[in-house]
């Protein structure tokens, strides 16, 4: 007698059929799933007071937002199933963003943009999708070199921030601690830093009172944050706001070692019309992205 699965809402799993069956992805392994057509990547903002959002938190949001936009999104085989949807470079806890990166794999073919415009609708005010491309074979992690950062010091004026640039930028190190999974970590923050630029805020009413900070980091590892910098421009030239800082990320991507720019990372998928069946569809297990 044929017994329906409740779990994956397939009657061959059950009966055993999917075994004899090509058109998942792999029929050997517990929960097979249906093998992936094509991965999209996706350019999102954290905003306004989604900037308090964990990467966790994000996660959630973006799998209930597939959900509701109904996207053929691809789940991993296994006793335990998941969307197969990787993340590069998150932003932390309390920092906005305009460049956060994400890629979604899906069992069909879909436009792009149709795929940006479903999740930008089903997402929450403040989490937006800005772009999607299709993507090449390429990992998109290893375009991922560096970030620009916009750090805004309301109580800080341009002349002080200057002072403190000048002064963090002339030494050969600046060792700042910072509290850890693994407890209390000590590290160079001065040699990920590409470049810092100082200017006054757009508003004329603050004018030279409030310092924005442009700064230009180098991924790695351990990696370096906005805030490491802060406490670097604190212990070399005494700069600490009394304010808290507002930071916001505005580029992530290739870096560019001699004009200190980044680059776009989704501009080589742009002309992507297909996905190489070859070397980037995965016909079975997990992806090398998850």
């Amino acid at each position: 007698m044929l017994r329906r699965s409740r779990v994956l809402g397939f009657a061959e799993v059950a009966s055993g059929i999917v075994s004899d069956s090509p058109k998942y992805a792999n029929a050997e392994a517990p929960h097979p799933q249906l093998p992936v057509a094509a991965r999209i990547r996706l350019r999102y903002a954290k905003r306004g007071r989604m900037r308090f959002t964990s990467h966790r938190d994000f996660g959630r949001a973006l799998e209930r937002a597939v959900r509701r936009a109904a996207i053929p999104v691809a789940y991993s085989s296994g006793f335990n199933p998941h969307p197969r949807i990787s993340y590069l470079g998150a932003s932390p806890t309390g920092a906005a963003s305009e460049a956060e990166y994400a890629e979604i794999s899906l069992t069909e073919a879909l436009p792009p943009e149709d795929v940006r415009t479903a999740l930008d609708a089903a997402l929450p005010d403040g989490i937006d999708v800005i772009d999607a491309v299709v993507a090449g074979a390429t990992p998109l992690a290893d375009r991922i070199e560096a970030s620009v950062w916009e750090v805004t010091l309301s109580d800080i004026s341009v002349a002080s921030a200057t002072a403190a640039v000048d002064a963090f930028l002339a030494q050969d190190s600046v060792e700042v601690s910072r509290m850890t999974k693994k407890g209390l970590r000590t590290f160079d923050c001065r040699a990920a830093v590409v470049r810092i630029d100082v200017r006054p805020a757009a508003d004329a009413a603050l004018g030279e009172r409030c310092a924005i900070l442009k700064v230009v980091l180098r991924h790695g590892t351990p990696s370096v944050r906005p805030d490491d910098v802060l406490a670097g421009l604190g212990d070399i030239a005494g700069l600490r706001p009394q304010v808290p800082p507002l930071l916001n990320r505005v580029a992530q991507g290739p870096l560019d070692a001699q004009t200190g720019t980044v680059g776009d990372p989704l501009a080589p998928d742009r002309d992507t019309e297909t996905v190489p069946r070859d070397d980037h569809v995965d016909r079975g297990g997990e992806s090398a992205v998850d």
